[in-house]
């Protein structure tokens, strides 16, 4: 795609702080906005996965360090929650980097449909809930592989799941969005990594204009954790992850 015209970047801009803020303070939610937000403005999957996973290491630290200087979450080397975000993180770079060779491997209509289906069920998910009880550290890592593997080949997906099964497993929920935060920025830099690796040209224009929308709300978004209602955010975002898995779905059979 061509370079941007400066009030599309700033509208992808605005798109992706609020997506931000979105994820930073409920855990999860950026990659599952924005890519199928992108994707109905005529953005193509491989523009816009490799420009979400690139500006989430960059704001998955910056919010990752916000929430811990705030006291959301005591993300010190050698304690359990930095442990757990370590752990979670490089298990998770195997199923991103599974990821991103599938993402370009397989048929362009396959992937399409597989990211509407995915973030569809992420958000009847989200509004259905989470009712799994004994979850084990076998499970969390199998969840750290899937999430991962739809964070790579969709931009999408990791946060919801993975703050979500911390939390099953005993985590507090402000300690779970900042642990996913620092997870999340291990994983996406291994993922962007990969592209780099297998991809002869990027988006720059796209890129810039993720990261600057995500980065100014990063740690802005902390300081609403405390203040949030999980319940009620969680729900108007499960509202909207599902609309936009159907329109996503509407798109590719009308062939919009």
């Amino acid at each position: 795609m061509a370079g941007l015209d400066l009030w599309p970047f700033l509208l992808v801009a605005l798109l992706s702080l609020v997506c931000e803020y979105i994820d930073a303070t409920l855990g999860g939610g950026y990659g599952t906005l924005l890519v199928p937000i992108l994707f109905l403005l005529s953005f193509d999957l491989s523009e816009v996965v490799p420009a979400v996973l690139f500006s989430q290491f960059f704001t998955g630290i910056i919010a990752a360090l916000a929430h811990h200087r705030l006291g959301n979450v005591n993300l010190r080397p050698g304690l359990r929650n930095f442990k757990l975000a370590f752990v979670l993180g490089t298990s998770g770079s195997l199923g991103v980097l599974v990821a991103v060779l599938g993402q370009l491997s397989l048929p362009h209509s396959v992937v399409k449909v597989y990211v509407a289906l995915m973030i569809l069920a992420v958000g009847v998910f989200l509004l259905a809930g989470l009712k799994i009880k004994q979850f084990s550290w076998k499970k969390i890592l199998c969840l750290s592989l899937l999430a991962s593997f739809n964070k790579g080949i969709s931009g999408g997906g990791y946060g919801p799941l993975l703050a979500g099964g911390q939390i099953l497993i005993g985590v507090n929920e402000k300690e779970a969005i900042g642990i996913t935060a620092l997870s999340e920025a291990i994983t996406c830099l291994v993922g962007f990594l990969g592209y780099i690796l297998v991809l002869k040209a990027f988006s720059w224009d796209l890129i810039m204009a993720v990261t600057m929308g995500a980065v100014i709300s990063a740690p802005l978004s902390a300081y609403s954790v405390r203040k949030a209602n999980p319940r009620s955010l969680r729900l108007g975002m499960g509202l909207l992850i599902t609309a936009l898995g159907l329109a996503m779905l509407l798109k590719i059979v009308l062939g919009l």
